[in-house]
């Protein structure tokens, strides 16, 4: 190795550095901007529950306004996950896939409980449920294999 490679790997280094600082730093603008979006989020539940209640009849609430207001609930839910990938790559510097697993559930499981299934064809359906399944056997997978091992008897 002479003395122009070594210049070269100094420098990249340093290039390298650099760049994972500049990315932790955009992790970090990504964290606030997701905090903004959980709080309008909460202002928005806090919304829709209040328009939805102040609609004849008074203080009533029908089918499709509870499930507006779960979507707007699962949507808040489903944003604090993400906050909480976010934050756990700032932490560890890696991406936990058991949060993201439980993040893409999650998101998911919004979409069957607002799911209108007189409007929603069969073959819509059977993929979700597809996905539920594939989501489902990858998060145990996961959790098994993040398991402790059983202490083996004496």
């Amino acid at each position: 190795m002479n003395d122009s490679d070594e210049a070269i790997s100094h420098f990249d280094a340093r290039f390298i550095a650099w760049l994972r600082r500049s990315i932790r730093w955009a992790v970090r603008v990504l964290a606030v901007l997701m905090m903004l979006v959980i709080w309008w989020g909460v202002a928005d539940v806090i919304y829709v529950l209040v328009e939805r209640m102040m609609a004849h009849p008074y203080m009533l609430l029908n089918i499709s306004d509870i499930l507006a207001t779960f979507g707007a609930f699962m949507a808040v839910l489903i944003a604090i996950e993400i906050f909480v990938n976010i934050v756990s790559y700032l932490q560890d510097d890696v991406i936990h896939i058991k949060v993201v697993l439980a993040t893409a559930f999650m998101a998911v499981a919004r979409k069957v409980i607002v799911l209108d299934y007189q409007e929603t064809s069969a073959a819509y359906v059977y993929a979700t449920a597809a996905l539920v399944m594939a989501l489902s056997i990858a998060y145990w997978l996961v959790a098994i294999r993040e398991r402790p091992d059983p202490p083996t008897p004496h």
